[in-house]
């Protein structure tokens, strides 16, 4: 787990950085871009998915963003 703290000025400022980051780093096999969270400095045990995360039929995770409203499809690393 990697804490990086970051100034942002709300909530969607921050998933979007954070899907930047993690899509920049899908390519490092270490990295679990799935997994990725964001929370607010003074209250870290509240956190907020970056992406959807469910796992597909084929075994692959959804890549669309979490709450999204279309069907999931695969992360393709995009």
């Amino acid at each position: 787990m990697i804490h990086l703290p970051v100034a942002v000025t709300d909530l969607a400022e921050a998933v979007d950085l954070a899907r930047t980051l993690a899509r920049s780093l899908a390519s490092t096999p270490q990295v679990d871009v799935g997994g990725t969270t964001v929370s607010a400095e003074d209250a870290q045990h509240v956190r907020h998915w970056v992406f959807c995360d469910r796992v597909l039929p084929d075994r692959r995770r959804c890549g669309r963003p979490a709450d999204h409203a279309e069907a999931c499809r695969p992360n393709d690393g995009q």
